[in-house]
């Protein structure tokens, strides 16, 4: 098995385990210093250096190490960077989100494959070791110069649009789109996914658990549709299915404000009364849990609405 291993200076390379065991460090994937990269060179480690030229070529390195992630669900997981180009995202964005997409579950190095495998369901304590996996993926990437920008996005794809996430436990727009877009990605892919405790969903029933969860307000509407569709799916877009619960006409009215229509031209435009848009508005505000026309606008960005 070939392991990921990285410095706080940015030092980027690859070694087994037993070059890693050789030269006396512990096999983490974690290598703490440019020290540890001279020594395992001198116990015959393949070591380079790596920059943003090679990032995708290391990404992939990485995500191939046993016990990280599949070949084929690190395939599968490829369809984030294709939801990314259907939502068409920034190019920039796309990238972290494919490229996160490899490295997100790093972290599983640091937590005992017996529980990975464990037919039976985790008893607490085991499961606080679990949701844990997404702390040590941040934590690697962000030893690395080269790899610090996957981290926050890599560390929060169990965080969740309701809050009910880990392990930073965010939500709504706290959590950035190419987060939330993985989120969704890693949601759809792992029910697709035979489990020791559970078989796997075909695709159709996996796009509507995620739509379903959508619903419930766990993941960003926009996000989901993108990943369902890039799977090969046909997305459907049901009432209650936009953020913190909104509404079709919210959104509509929602979007309105956020381009600087008033109340009354609001009312024009959908050929409400005015005190009907005053309405929506409030509603609208109390669901998002701002004030503001200005604080209402930038949710509507940060939540992809204004598309």
């Amino acid at each position: 098995m070939r392991v990921f291993v990285t410095g706080a200076s940015g030092w980027i390379g690859s070694a087994t385990v037993d070059e890693l065991l050789a030269a006396g460090h512990e096999v983490t994937g974690l290598a703490r210093s440019d020290a540890s990269a001279a020594a395992l060179q001198a116990k015959g480690a393949r070591v380079r250096r790596g920059d943003l030229d090679d990032l995708d070529v290391i990404a992939k390195e990485a995500a191939d190490a046993d016990g990280v992630i599949s070949l084929a669900y690190r395939s599968d997981l490829m369809q984030a960077g294709d939801a990314a180009g259907l939502l068409r995202l920034p190019a920039g964005d796309a990238d972290l989100v494919r490229r996160a997409a490899l490295l997100h579950d790093l972290g599983r190095v640091a937590i005992s494959g017996r529980l990975w495998e464990q037919p039976r369901p985790l008893t607490a304590t085991q499961w606080e070791q679990v949701r844990l996996h997404p702390y040590h993926s941040e934590r690697i990437l962000a030893r690395s110069q080269v790899l610090a920008p996957l981290a926050r996005i890599a560390g929060m794809h169990h965080d969740r649009q309701d809050g009910s996430g880990y392990h930073h436990g965010a939500s709504g727009a706290e959590i950035p789109a190419p987060a939330r877009l993985l989120a969704a990605a890693d949601a759809y892919q792992a029910m697709t996914q035979h489990r020791s405790h559970r078989p796997a969903l075909d695709p159709a029933a996996a796009a509507r658990e995620l739509e379903a969860a959508t619903r419930a307000g766990r993941f960003d509407p926009e996000c989901a549709r993108g990943v369902i569709q890039a799977a090969g799916q046909r997305p459907s877009r049901s009432r209650g299915s936009w953020p913190r619960g909104l509404l079709d006409r919210e959104v509509e009215v929602l979007r309105l404000a956020a381009a600087g229509l008033s109340n009354r031209q609001i009312a024009d435009a959908l050929v409400i009364s005015p005190r009907t848009a005053e309405h929506h508005i409030q509603h609208v505000y109390a669901k998002i849990g701002v004030s503001t026309r200005a604080a209402a606008a930038m949710f509507a960005m940060e939540h992809g609405l204004l598309r």
